[in-house]
């Protein structure tokens, strides 16, 4: 059997904000994933339109789509052109499983939530000609996964190839969160078991890696087994934590030992109004400078997330966001507009207000204004958020941020990371083109070795924080 799967461009990746680096950073795994349940019979092809031409003129058997809020457009025409020709349709993902009954009309089935159980349904269902129109997820558990088809992942596109995932979902449940809808009526966070996400970890090649977990910390029993089987292993990594995580016992410490020099951290907002607004409780009462500290004195650095557009926000809340982030070392940082997306808390209490304004999805991007605002006019919070993102990229603020560490060699590993992720656009555009992208990995593992303290010892870890 022929199986093609799709992963639609953003449609991001077709406007004027578009960075091409970006999104040819790591391979997204959710098709990867799920084609490890097809048979070694299957002809199986995998394209991501972020980075390769789609290939529209072959005829498979069985099409799979995975479906974003801004790709939902995209996908849908995409699903029409192969029905039309007569292949059989799947679409799955976030938006699909927030809005189903949009989804239904371009698909044969629908997979509903988490792929892990619906999608080997799915197959015996197909194979024995009594497939069902949709597929609700029933079993929350990737214990048991079998390894993800990375022969179908095409390396030399990525600059980091060796994405990862250990574990599905989040503990917390933020009020604008995506993911909610997806984990609807089951476990919302789960982990895989250590020795088989250590496996998964050894047959990776080189040392990057790049974990896509939402939460990497968030089992403190599941992480702290994790990075103690990966010291010794000689990697370093990236991934995302909370300040509550950070702050708590000395899990950072094994991570850091582990290799983590990378952190991204969503301090969304400094308003402790917003955080309640947002029922980000992780963040209340928690002391971001003393995590910001803990994780400097570790050497790793920080990539903070930010939102404006919460009915606290004023006119201020821009130049005293970046003012914050530059004064307090965050080597980048990534901006949003607040954005309702379907399926979460938010996007149901502004609709209950009459505060959504159109449901064109290629703008729910965080890019864009698509609510009614509160304490900010919607032409004010466009451009404050476009300063925001140009001011902390200022030269001036990248050499500003840097110089807040105490190490030197932090300073320049600081600036370093900043100035080449910002300010080397047409360079990394001309990489992309020339294929040659995951040539430059070895520089990237350059710049995240350990920080020394420049007598050629590691810096001392911050004390644990009960």
């Amino acid at each position: 059997m022929k199986i093609k799967m799709i992963l639609p461009a953003l449609t991001e990746a077709k406007s004027p904000y578009w960075r091409p680096i970006k999104y040819s950073l790591f391979p997204p795994l959710g098709l990867a994933t799920l084609a490890a349940w097809c048979s070694p019979d299957d002809e199986v092809c995998l394209q991501d339109e972020h980075v390769e031409t789609l290939d529209l003129s072959d005829n498979p058997d069985l099409v799979i789509i995975q479906v974003y809020i801004t790709n939902a457009f995209r996908a849908y025409k995409i699903a029409a052109h192969y029905r039309a020709k007569g292949s059989y349709v799947c679409l799955g993902g976030l938006h699909v499983s927030s809005l189903p009954d949009e989804a239904k009309p371009f698909a044969d089935s629908l997979f509903i939530g988490p792929g892990e159980d619906t999608f080997p349904r799915f197959l015996n269902d197909y194979r024995s000609g009594n497939p069902k129109p949709i597929y609700v997820n029933n079993t929350r558990n990737i214990e048991s996964i079998p390894p993800i088809r990375r022969d179908l992942i095409k390396r030399n596109l990525y600059l980091v190839p060796n994405s990862i995932v250990v574990s599905r979902g989040c503990p917390h449940h933020c009020d604008f969160c995506y993911k909610d809808a997806f984990f609807e009526g089951g476990k919302s966070f789960y982990t895989q078991r250590v020795d088989a996400a250590l496996a998964e970890i050894d047959r990776l090649p080189g040392r990057h890696l790049y974990f896509l977990d939402d939460h990497l910390l968030g089992n403190q029993k599941f992480a702290a087994a994790l990075f103690a089987g990966m010291e010794g292993m000689d990697r370093v990594f990236q991934g995302a934590s909370t300040i509550d995580a950070i702050l708590r016992g000395d899990l950072i410490e094994k991570a850091a030992r582990a290799g983590l020099r990378s952190v991204f951290i969503g301090f969304e907002t400094l308003s402790e109004g917003n955080l309640q607004q947002s029922n980000k409780k992780q963040n209340l009462g928690k002391n971001y400078q003393e995590a910001i500290r803990r994780l400097h004195d570790l050497g790793i650095m920080i990539n903070g997330s930010f939102v404006f557009g919460l009915d606290e926000d004023r006119q201020d809340v821009f130049k005293r966001t970046v003012d914050w982030a530059v004064s307090n070392g965050l080597t980048t940082s990534t901006f949003h507009i607040l954005t309702p997306y379907p399926g979460t808390r938010l996007y149901k209490d502004m609709e209950q207000a009459g505060r959504i304004l159109h449901h064109n999805w290629d703008l729910y991007d965080t890019r864009q204004v698509v609510y009614k605002t509160g304490g900010l006019s919607a032409d004010e919070l466009k451009a404050g958020y476009d300063w925001a993102y140009k001011s902390f990229y200022s030269w001036k603020n990248v050499a500003k941020a840097s110089v807040q560490h105490d190490n030197l060699h932090h300073m320049i590993k600081h600036f370093a990371y900043a100035g080449g992720w910002k300010k080397f656009e047409p360079l990394w555009n001309f990489i992309i083109k020339t294929k040659g992208l995951n040539q430059m990995l070895p520089l990237l593992e350059s710049i995240l070795s350990k920080v020394n303290n420049g007598k050629g010892q590691p810096i001392k870890p911050f004390p644990a924080i009960a």
